[in-house]
């Protein structure tokens, strides 16, 4: 069988996936704090049949070989953690981390997990959590007779009570990554450490390089719509170029077949 059968073959699968991924990232244009992924791709294994600086003739070394390779692969998928806009939601519960920093939530195993979406709500226990749900790490919990909630760009949640009285409810902490694109996407917004992310340390928002918080803000995706059309385009064609390069190895091994009729 021809080599390029099987060469097109992972071509044709690596350029699938490139589509599954921009699909996703298409999907989730309007999510909150969602980061983009990227494919990179590696070339497979070569067939050497000759080495480069091979001896030719007396004296005389080739100055390249003769190197067939046997395809692509998709390598990885990294999360692109460009800051997406800012979106003006007049909500003061709604924050944006305007910088490098994740916001912790407690899962309900009490694993911690890691998000950049700051639609942040009230529980019926009086608790700051997630749209989903899930508390955020250090719990703040909001007094009953508080008559209003602020958050200040430090992470500081002043509450004014019904008496008129001012207060420190609690401070947001961000978290930081080594690494944040080696991070595991969990869905839900949520990001999980590995050990490609490495540790995280902790700090308070504006002080030893963390983000500011933005209070009534919300960070959009980062999802460049134009860049992932032609994203889309350029895979769709090179999945038909692919496809065509099997087609034409069927039409040489046809032609072939026909000689000897």
């Amino acid at each position: 069988m021809m080599r390029a059968f099987s060469t097109a073959a992972t071509g044709m699968a690596a350029q699938q996936m490139m589509v599954d991924v921009i699909a996703n990232n298409l999907a989730n244009v309007n999510t909150s704090g969602f980061k983009r992924s990227q494919v990179n791709f590696q070339d497979l294994l070569y067939v050497t049949m000759q080495q480069p600086g091979t001896e030719v003739s007396s004296g005389i070394n080739s100055p390249s070989g003769l190197e067939i390779g046997s395809g692509v692969r998709v390598a990885s998928t990294i999360k692109v953690f460009t800051i997406g806009e800012l979106q003006n939601t007049a909500n003061p519960l709604d924050i944006a981390v305007a910088g490098e920093g994740f916001l912790q939530v407690t899962m309900p195993n009490g694993a911690l997990r890691y998000t950049r979406d700051g639609s942040l709500l009230v529980n019926g226990n009086g608790q700051l959590v997630t749209a989903t749900g899930y508390i955020i790490e250090p719990a703040i919990t909001v007094p009953t007779d508080a008559t209003s909630v602020t958050i200040e760009k430090d992470g500081g949640v002043n509450v004014i009570d019904s008496a008129g009285t001012r207060s420190v409810a609690g401070i947001i902490q961000l978290a930081r990554f080594p690494n944040p694109s080696g991070l595991s996407s969990e869905g839900d917004n949520l990001f999980a450490e590995t050990e490609a992310s490495g540790t995280y340390t902790t700090g308070t928002p504006g002080e030893s390089g963390f983000a500011m918080i933005q209070s009534g803000f919300l960070e959009k995706s980062n999802v460049q719509m134009v860049t992932e059309l032609v994203n889309l385009i350029t895979a769709q064609r090179a999945y038909e170029i692919n496809s065509r390069a099997i087609r034409a190895g069927d039409d040489m091994l046809q032609t072939a077949n026909n000689i000897v009729r």
